[in-house]
């Protein structure tokens, strides 16, 4: 598991733009043959989701400060 908290937020919404493409080119390359390797979605997923968990963690934190 990547460590996403030491990235700053641009460079986290420019991860999560490149690995949405990466899932978007996997999904339609299997479209027309079988993939070998079918866990590659669900770890793109799966790294989608913790990159958002993170981006989300810190505007819920920065709300906090600000109260």
């Amino acid at each position: 598991m990547s460590n996403f908290s030491k990235q700053d937020a641009p460079e986290l919404q420019k991860l999560v733009a490149d690995k949405r493409e990466a899932l978007r080119t996997f999904r339609f390359q299997g479209e027309g043959s079988r993939t070998r390797n079918v866990r590659e979605g669900r770890n793109l997923r799966r790294e989608i989701a913790q990159i958002l968990t993170e981006m989300r963690a810190r505007q819920i934190d920065s709300k906090k400060k600000a109260a």
